[in-house]
C-alpha cells in the first residue's frame, strides 16, 4: 500500500474521533481559536431558526401556484426535470435514469398528479400526491407488473407515450413542459393527443429558481453559519497537524465534522421527508500541484508541504439549500509570484461583491474581474468565468452566470458563487476560493463570515 495512503488511513482513525468530539465542542463558534478572525457582514440576512430544516409543503404549493399565474395560457404544467420537480413540489427523491413526470393542472388548486416508477411510489405518496400512476420499472413491459402477479415478458413500453395515454380525455388543450421535446416525442404527441399544444416553459421555471424567496435566503444563510464553524475547524486542524496531514485526511475529517455539526441541530426520525437535501462534501481538498488545475483528475492523498498552496473546499446543504465555501491557504515560505496571485484573487473577490448589485448585468461583473486580472499580469492563468448562479443541491450550477457572454440583469434575490480563480500549471500553483454572494437591494454580501484576509490565509506550520 502507498505510504502516503497508509499514513492518511492511520491518521483518520483518530481524526474521525477528533472530528466528532470537536463537533460538540465547536457548537459555540468561540471555542475555535480561528473564530476570532471571522468577520461581521452587516448586510447578511437572519438565518432560519433551528427547527426550520427544510421548506414546508405550503411553500412548494405556493411556488406551483405562482408558476401557474405566470403561465395563464396553459391548461396544465408538466414537469419532467428533476430540479423543477423538487423546486415546485418539494418531493426530494434519490432518482436515477427512470423517467417521471408531475402534472399541475391550472384549474386544480394544490393538485399534483404523478407518473412515476413503482420504486418511488411510497415516497411520493408520503409527501404530496393527488394521484400516482405507476409503471413497474424501466424498461417496462406492457404486462410486466409482478407486484400484481403479472410477469409477461417483452412488449416494451414507450414511457413518454404511456404518460400521454394517461392524459387522454382530460380536456387539456395547451400544456406547458419544462423539458426539450425530441422528434419521437413530438410524433407521440401528435398520435396520442392530436390538437394538444405543448409549449416550452423552462425559461420561466429557471427565472423563478434564480430569484430566491426570503425563506430560501434564510435557510441558505443558516447553512453558511455552519460553514463558518467548519472552516474554523479546518484551519485549526491544519495548524495542529501541520505537515503530518494529507489533503485526503483533511477532507475526510472535515466531512465527518461537518455532518455531525449540522445533524446535531436537525430534527429527524429516520422517516422520509425529514433531514432531506442534506450533504457535506470535502472530497476536493488538495495541496501542491493538484491545485493548479480547475478540474483535476488525480486522486488526492499528498502530504501538506511548506511553500505550497493548500485548497480547502466544502459544499454543504440543508433542505436542499446551501452552496460552496472554499478557502486557499499559502504555507510559508510563500514565493513572491504566489503572493501576488493570491492578492489578485482576493482583490477580485471584493470586486465581485461590490459589483453584484441590482441593475448591473452579469457580464459587467465578469468584465471587471477579468480586466483586473489582465491588468495585473494574470492573463495566462485565467481559465474560467468568475461565478455561476447558485442552485439547489440537485442542480448546483444555475443560470444566470457571471460570465462575459451573459447579459442577464442582476436582481435582488439572486445568488452567485465567488470563484475568480487563477491557475499556474508550470509552477504547480492554483488559487480559487468560493463563497456565495447574495444580491440585496443595497448591494452584494458574502454569506459566510470566513475572511479572505492575509491573516487567515497565510499559515506557518
Amino acid at each position: 500500500m502507498d505510504s502516503d495512503l497508509t499514513h492518511a488511513l492511520r491518521a483518520i482513525g483518530s481524526g474521525f474521533d477528533a472530528a466528532v468530539a470537536l463537533a460538540q465542542t465547536y457548537r459555540d463558534p468561540a471555542a475555535s481559536p480561528s473564530a476570532a478572525l471571522l468577520v461581521d457582514r452587516p448586510l447578511q440576512p437572519e438565518p432560519a431558526p433551528f427547527g426550520t430544516d427544510r421548506l414546508p409543503l405550503r411553500w412548494y404549493q405556493d411556488r406551483a401556484e405562482a408558476l401557474k399565474a405566470r403561465l395563464p395560457e396553459v391548461d396544465a404544467i408538466l414537469l419532467a426535470t428533476k430540479f423543477n420537480q423538487i423546486y415546485f413540489t418539494g418531493c426530494f427523491r434519490g432518482g436515477d435514469s427512470r423517467r417521471s413526470w408531475v402534472l399541475l393542472p391550472a384549474r386544480e388548486a394544490d393538485a399534483a398528479h404523478w407518473f412515476i416508477p413503482r420504486i418511488d411510489l411510497a415516497l411520493v405518496e408520503a409527501w404530496w400526491a393527488t394521484s400516482c400512476t405507476t409503471y413497474f420499472c424501466d424498461p417496462h413491459a406492457a404486462d410486466g407488473y409482478p407486484n400484481e402477479g403479472r410477469v409477461t415478458p417483452g412488449n416494451r413500453v414507450d414511457l413518454f407515450a404511456w404518460m400521454l395515454e394517461n392524459l387522454k380525455g382530460k380536456g387539456y388543450r395547451t400544456i406547458g413542459i419544462d423539458a426539450t421535446l425530441g422528434e419521437a416525442e413530438r410524433a407521440a404527441i401528435e398520435a396520442i393527443l392530436p390538437g394538444v399544444t405543448f409549449v416550452p416553459i423552462a425559461a420561466p421555471c429557471q427565472a423563478m429558481r434564480a430569484r430566491k424567496t426570503p425563506e430560501e435566503v434564510a435557510l441558505t444563510q443558516r447553512v453558511y453559519r455552519y460553514f463558518d464553524r467548519l472552516h474554523c475547524f479546518a484551519r485549526d486542524y491544519i495548524l495542529a497537524r501541520g505537515t503530518d496531514a494529507t489533503d485526503f485526511e483533511i477532507g475526510m475529517v472535515m466531512r465527518i465534522f461537518g455532518i455531525h455539526l449540522l445533524l446535531q441541530d436537525v430534527q429527524r426520525d429516520g422517516k422520509p421527508h425529514s433531514a432531506i437535501g442534506v450533504d457535506v462534501t470535502a472530497h476536493y481538498v488538495r495541496c501542491g500541484p493538484a491545485t493548479a488545475y480547475p478540474h483535476p483528475n488525480q486522486f488526492f492523498c499528498n502530504r501538506v508541504q511548506r511553500g505550497e498552496p493548500l485548497y480547502v473546499n466544502s459544499d454543504m446543504y440543508l433542505g436542499g439549500y446551501g452552496g460552496e465555501c472554499y478557502r486557499n491557504y499559502q504555507i510559508a515560505p510563500v514565493a513572491p509570484h504566489q503572493e501576488k496571485m493570491w492578492q489578485v484573487v482576493a482583490d477580485t473577490a471584493q470586486i465581485m461583491v461590490e459589483g453584484c448589485r441590482p441593475g448591473r448585468r452579469c457580464c459587467d461583473v465578469a468584465h471587471d474581474v477579468h480586466a483586473y486580472q489582465v491588468k495585473h499580469g494574470m492573463a495566462d492563468y485565467i481559465y474560467h468565468r468568475p461565478g455561476h448562479g447558485q442552485g439547489m443541491n440537485h442542480e448546483g450550477h444555475q443560470m444566470p452566470c457571471l460570465s462575459l457572454g451573459d447579459e442577464t440583469p442582476i436582481e435582488a434575490g439572486m445568488m452567485f458563487s465567488v470563484e475568480p480563480g487563477l491557475y499556474d500549471t508550470q509552477r504547480g500553483l492554483g488559487i480559487n476560493p468560493s463563497d456565495t454572494i447574495l444580491v440585496t437591494e443595497k448591494g452584494g454580501v458574502l454569506m459566510s463570515r470566513v475572511p479572505f484576509s492575509r491573516e487567515w490565509s497565510f499559515l506557518t506550520l
